[in-house]
């Protein structure tokens, strides 16, 4: 039993009711219908009318009627074709290459969608390493994890539209969505199935280039979040992997340079010296060891830096200083050390400061967003001077 519709959009109603809650409907203008497409009050006209039957099997009619019984099973209604209908949705059952077809042929570079993802990353760091560039890479990768995902879609519409079979339990509980065999007005109850399917097939395709931009931008958002989360952890452990090399590199460089334990000269092995020899050894003057060569700093406040200038899109500049860059900071210490994206700023229990975090927090958020312990490094105001410069 169903129970009876609204006529306007077609969702479940109370009997009684006076307004369809869906769509607000007036039912006591035009009252609902059955899910043949029959008008009820009609049907209630009819069935009053009728002298064959007494008032108590009027009322249970009536009453069965409104529950969701089929009125022409009821006697008191007839279908509007008086032929036979078809023997089930198998004939109206697209083949496998017509469902979807515009999903099946679509390439991944729809403008809406792309305009999508950067309004769901507006103020991001997402949206930044987007509009660098870190992603462009990607893309071939992108493309094939999306053709699985629209694989997966594919296979749940062609269950849902009845082309195959469920495969798995699971895919029992998808709605089948198939066009109906017929409908009927309802206010006479006359065929209109040519026009409901002119109106199924533009829905249909309206549909399907909607779910295509919207798989490919749920799908292509979900990419870059997960690879830019990656993209920062394998950061990390290269990060690591560098402080790491220079550790070992440093400790070894200490221990060639340690002087050489002196070994015990036996008593056998011991000569002795005469007069004239300790005599000779005592009045030679001992050679001066060269003296150190400094390092050429370039000056009291350090070696001059070159200039560069960034010409490419607003958003990169940050990713390009960091790459191409970082060799214009000042350094006033003269110590000829490189500075590099990696490079620790502060230390903290809650994490560290690096380069690259100053960098890309200063392009986005400006100075306000770069935390207190950044800003007890001397080096971030060269820095951020730097990156201004260019």
């Amino acid at each position: 039993m169903g129970g009876v519709y609204c006529p306007t959009c077609e969702a479940g109603v109370e009997v009684t009711a006076k307004f369809c809650l869906s769509c607000g409907h007036d039912l006591t203008q035009q009252g609902p219908i059955t899910a043949t497409g029959h008008d009820l009050n009609q049907l209630k006209d009819v069935i009053r009318l009728r002298e064959d039957l007494s008032m108590a099997e009027k009322f249970d009619m009536i009453a069965r009627v409104e529950d969701g019984a089929d009125p022409i099973k009821l006697g008191i209604a007839a279908a509007a074709d008086e032929g036979e209908l078809p023997e089930g949705p198998a004939a109206n059952t697209p083949a496998a290459t017509e469902v979807a077809p515009g999903l099946q042929a679509a390439e991944w570079n729809h403008a809406a969608a792309d305009a999508a993802i950067e309004l769901a990353s507006e103020g991001s760091k997402l949206l930044d390493l987007k509009n660098a560039g870190a992603f462009g890479k990607l893309d071939d990768r992108f493309n094939e994890a999306m053709d699985l995902g629209r694989q997966a879609t594919l296979e749940v519409l062609k269950v849902s539209q009845g082309v195959v079979l469920p495969a798995s339990d699971a895919l029992q509980s998808v709605p089948i969505m198939q066009p109906p065999n017929k409908s009927f007005c309802p206010k006479c109850g006359s065929d209109i199935h040519a026009n409901t399917m002119l109106q199924w097939k533009k829905w249909s395709d309206a549909s399907t280039e909607l779910l295509t931009i919207q798989l490919e931008a749920a799908m292509r958002s979900s990419l870059m979040h997960l690879a830019a989360t990656y993209r920062d952890k394998i950061q990390d452990l290269e990060d690591q992997l560098s402080d790491a090399k220079k550790a070992a590199a440093d400790a070894k460089e200490a221990a060639a340079k340690a002087p050489p334990a002196k070994e015990e000269e036996k008593p056998a092995e011991k000569k002795k010296t005469s007069g004239k020899a300790a005599a000779a050894t005592k009045s030679a003057p001992a050679k001066s060891k060269p003296a150190p060569a400094k390092p050429k700093s370039g000056g009291l406040f350090g070696a001059k830096k070159p200039k560069k200038t960034y010409e490419g899109e607003p958003g990169g500049k940050a990713e390009w200083f960091l790459e191409e860059a970082l060799d214009t900071v000042y350094d006033p210490h003269g110590t000829g050390k490189p500075i590099k994206a990696a490079m620790i700023l502060a230390r903290s229990s809650d994490g560290n400061v690096r380069v690259r975090d100053v960098i890309r927090t200063y392009a986005v958020e400006g100075e306000d967003g770069i935390s207190e312990l950044a800003w007890t490094s001397p080096l971030t105001k060269y820095l951020i001077e730097a990156y201004d410069a260019c």
